[in-house]
């Protein structure tokens, strides 16, 4: 089954889950670039943060772009993409 085929509230789910890891996983390694709770190279860590907030932000834009959506649903991905674009800006920016 194709991720396009998937009902929105499932889409919707899924890109809040990606964002919210991508969210975590960047600013876990900017405390630890700031405060060095551990030796680690944090390059890798950046670089699944930004791939998983792409990949929500693609979701968002996946569920946009579906025909007779509801008007919830149309919010809350506005919402998504609006959050999540802002995230990525913030650590694009800050790393």
């Amino acid at each position: 089954m194709k991720w396009s085929d998937l009902p929105e509230p499932v889409l919707l789910q899924r890109s809040f889950l990606f964002g919210i890891t991508g969210i975590v996983l960047g600013a876990l390694s900017i405390l630890n670039s700031n405060w060095n709770y551990v030796q680690a190279p944090m390059g890798p860590l950046n670089g699944v943060s930004l791939l998983l907030q792409f990949a929500g932000l693609g979701l968002a834009i996946l569920v946009l772009k579906k025909r007779k959506l509801s008007k919830e649903n149309k919010e809350k991905a506005q919402m998504m993409i609006l959050i999540l674009g802002v995230a990525l800006l913030f650590f694009i920016f800050s790393l």
